[in-house]
């Protein structure tokens, strides 16, 4: 596990350190390695202690934060939230039935918006980046987009084998785009 630790608005502490560092050894349990940690912690007026959290591993990434009166405290809410939200992970992915390796590789690409505004030339592409996408089901995917903090998720349903996109609405609900051949 790679824990990297930054203090903002106070003095560096090895004890904080390594309390933070022993506190995240928890989480080891429950998701495979290798595992990138980032804690932030900073403190605000000398009395409010923020402690953040960012897990990055195998495609899954968890973040949480808690502010409290003390450093500790913080750390140990913030850690008991992670791992709060990684035994629900853990519990939907054990509900849900295994794939049956059918992933699909999907190509992201981001264009330059200077391209459309010129008439005649083809679009620029800035960055380009493929991920595999792993049947799942709307319920896993919802989940899958809440623990990434994102707003819509690509994945393949895993009744119909088609790629189907969900989405956070403004209105806090969410959104499914279902293809459809013509």
């Amino acid at each position: 596990m790679q824990i990297a630790v930054t203090f903002r608005h106070m003095e560096t502490s090895d004890p904080l350190r390594d309390y933070a560092e022993e506190k995240l050894e928890r989480v080891k349990k429950y998701i495979e390695e290798p595992i990138d940690a980032q804690v932030v912690m900073s403190v605000e007026k000398k009395i409010r202690h923020r402690a953040e959290v960012s897990l990055v591993a195998k495609g899954v990434t968890i973040k949480g934060s808690e502010e409290t009166n003390d450093m500790y405290a913080a750390i140990d809410a913030v850690v008991d939230k992670i791992e709060r939200q990684l035994k629900r992970y853990k519990e939907k992915l054990k509900n849900h039935k295994p794939s049956s390796g059918r992933e699909r590789q999907i190509r992201k690409s981001i264009f330059a918006a200077e391209s459309f505004e010129e008439s005649g030339k083809e679009p620029v592409i800035v960055r380009s980046h493929s991920f595999p996408v792993k049947p799942m089901s709307v319920e896993e995917a919802v989940m899958q987009m809440d623990l990434m903090h994102k707003d819509f998720l690509v994945f393949t349903d895993d009744e119909s084998e088609d790629i189907n996109v969900v989405y956070r609405r403004k209105d806090g609900n969410y959104g499914l785009i279902i293809p459809q051949a013509s």
